[in-house]
């Protein structure tokens, strides 16, 4: 059964070695919240964390399990050599991939390393617990698939008598300021804004309709990771619960607990 759901940035300056005081205290409230969610998350007793990252490997037409009998990972590509793992929900993992094979929802199993979308905020949250992890991609196909793998995720996970947690990793906009890595747009912030509106008033059909365009133009890495989410979410008595929200180094953090 679910017991846990929220919505995770990936900082790489949340990482010790990584982030220096200067940039620590630029996402002194993002720490804050994750310190919240890993109280709340080791309250709720996981026995599986689900994340969905944007990082994970990505096809065009198909979402991927990561079918390693062990997950490691690691911050290599940030000059940090230690190796993190974590042991995968193989039965999880397997039935996930049959069940969207006979709904027609396009996945395959890959085995595959940690990319660091889902290895931050696992750093964060398991640090007194060691749940098992199933680590989701998600894919270029529209938000209604990303939607309806959702809804098949979830009637797995009822299935299940375990507790599972659910983290949707991903960043908002990447373009808030003059020095955002994505360069500046006029219309990211009011892009951020728009999507924490429609999470607060539960308006589904307004997310999922917002204007391609408008999307690309954020250069955000998060609606996807989302989408996925509330359909995990469907039909149950979530609330958007928003932890934090801040924009350092340009780029859009929310933290938010949904269940």
């Amino acid at each position: 059964m679910i017991v846990f759901a929220a919505i995770m940035p990936h900082p790489p300056e949340s990482i010790p070695g990584i982030g220096n005081e200067e940039s620590l205290n630029a996402i002194a409230k993002t720490m804050d919240a994750f310190e919240s969610l890993r109280v709340e998350l080791e309250h709720a007793d996981p026995d599986t964390i689900v994340i969905i990252s944007p990082h994970a490997h990505l096809e065009k037409y198909s979402f991927v399990i990561n079918s390693s009998s062990e997950l490691k990972g690691g911050f290599d590509k940030f000059g940090l050599d230690e190796v993190y793992a974590y042991k995968n929900n193989i039965e999880i993992a397997d039935r996930l991939a049959y069940a969207c094979s006979i709904n027609e929802i396009p996945v395959h199993l890959h085995e595959d390393f940690l990319d660091y979308g889902a290895l931050i905020p696992l750093y964060h949250l398991a640090k007194n617990i060691k749940p098992k992890i199933l680590h989701l991609s998600f894919s270029l196909m529209d938000y209604q698939h990303h939607y309806a793998y959702g809804q098949i995720i979830q009637k797995i996970i009822e299935e299940e008598k375990g507790r599972i947690a659910i983290i949707a990793s991903g960043d908002l906009s990447h373009r808030l300021t003059k020095d955002s890595p994505a360069g500046y747009s006029p219309n990211a912030q009011e892009f951020d804004h728009t999507v924490l509106r429609y999470l607060g008033a539960g308006d589904l059909a307004s997310l999922m309709g917002m204007e391609k365009d408008f999307i690309n133009e954020a250069g955000e890495c998060g609606i996807r990771s989302i989408i996925i989410l509330l359909g995990i979410l469907h039909g149950k008595k979530s609330e958007f619960r928003m932890l934090n929200y801040e924009g350092p180094f340009g780029i859009g953090y929310l933290t938010a607990r949904l269940y």
